[in-house]
C-alpha cells in the first residue's frame, strides 16, 4: 500500500516533490535520540531529506513544543510569552482559553518519532501524514481532500504555532475518527526554519486511510491539475 501511494504520488506532484512524512508515538525509538535545536520545526523539515527523527521529553524542549507534542503541561509563562513577546493573541486569557479547548492529554508513549514515507514499513501507530508543499502542490492536495468531503473544515487553517499545527491537531483528529486536514506553518516564529514557499498540510490517519481509496479518481489526475504539474515540473514558465 505504501509503495503504490508513493507510486501515484510522484506521478500526481512530480519527482522533485519532497515526500511526505508519516508520524506517531511509540515505545520504540525511530533514532536514537539527538539533540533538537530549541524550535523543533527545523528537525520535522529534515526528516524530507530522509533521515528519521525521534522527539522525547528530554529533546523537545521548546515550552510550546513540549506541550503540543504532548509531553509536558503547559509551562506558565506562555499564556504572558504567546500574548506580551509575541503578540500573537491579545491578552494571556485568550492564550490559555485556546490551551484548555485543545484538551491535550500528556502521552504514555516516550517517544514521538518522524519518517520519511519511503522508509516506512506499516502504517501502525501512526497519527499523521505531514506534507510540505507550495501552493501548487497544495491546490492538488486541498483538491483531493475535497473531492469526497462537502464539510466546511474538509481542509482548516486555525491559530496555532507550527508545532501545534501538525502535531497536536493530527492527533486529536486521528483519535476521534475525524476527517478534517489542517493547514499550517503560519507561525512567523517558525517560517525562518522552513523554505518561504511552503506550508505544511498535514492528513491525520483516520482522514488519509479513506483518502488512499479517493486518490486516483480525484482532480490529480485530471486534465486541470496536469497543467499545474507540467509548471511544477518546469515544463511551463512560472
Amino acid at each position: 500500500m505504501i509503495q503504490r501511494f508513493l507510486q501515484k504520488y510522484r506521478e500526481a506532484f512530480g519527482e522533485a516533490a519532497p515526500l511526505p512524512i508519516a508520524f506517531g508515538y511509540s515505545d520504540t525509538p525511530a533514532v536514537e535520540g539527538k539533540k533538537v535545536p530549541r524550535c523543533m520545526i527545523g528537525a520535522i523539515r529534515k526528516v524530507c531529506e530522509g533521515e528519521p527523527l525521534t522527539l522525547t521529553a528530554q529533546n523537545a524542549l521548546c515550552g510550546g513544543g513540549s506541550l503540543y507534542t504532548a509531553f509536558a503541561p503547559m509551562q506558565e509563562r506562555i499564556p504572558a510569552f504567546v500574548s506580551e513577546t509575541e503578540h500573537y493573541k491579545q491578552t494571556r486569557e485568550q492564550v490559555k482559553a485556546f490551551i484548555d479547548k485543545l484538551d491535550i492529554r500528556l502521552t504514555e508513549k516516550l517517544y514521538l518519532n518522524f519518517v520519511r514515507m519511503d522508509r516506512l514499513t506499516d502504517f501502525d501507530s501512526v497519527e499523521g501524514i505531514l506534507f510540505f508543499a507550495t501552493p501548487d502542490r497544495l491546490s492538488g492536495l486541498c483538491s483531493w481532500a475535497f473531492f469526497d468531503n462537502d464539510a466546511d473544515d474538509a481542509v482548516c487553517t486555525r491559530f496555532a504555532s507550527g508545532c501545534c499545527s501538525i502535531v497536536a491537531f493530527a492527533v486529536q483528529e486521528n483519535r476521534r475518527g475525524g476527517r478534517s486536514c489542517f493547514l499550517g506553518m503560519l507561525d512567523p516564529s517558525a517560517r525562518p526554519l522552513v523554505p518561504a514557499d511552503e506550508l505544511s498540510f498535514t492528513i491525520p490517519m483516520s482522514r488519509f486511510r479513506e483518502m488512499l481509496q479517493t486518490m486516483e479518481h480525484s482532480a490529480l489526475f485530471q486534465k486541470a491539475y496536469s497543467i499545474v504539474r507540467k509548471r511544477m515540473n518546469g515544463e511551463l514558465g512560472k
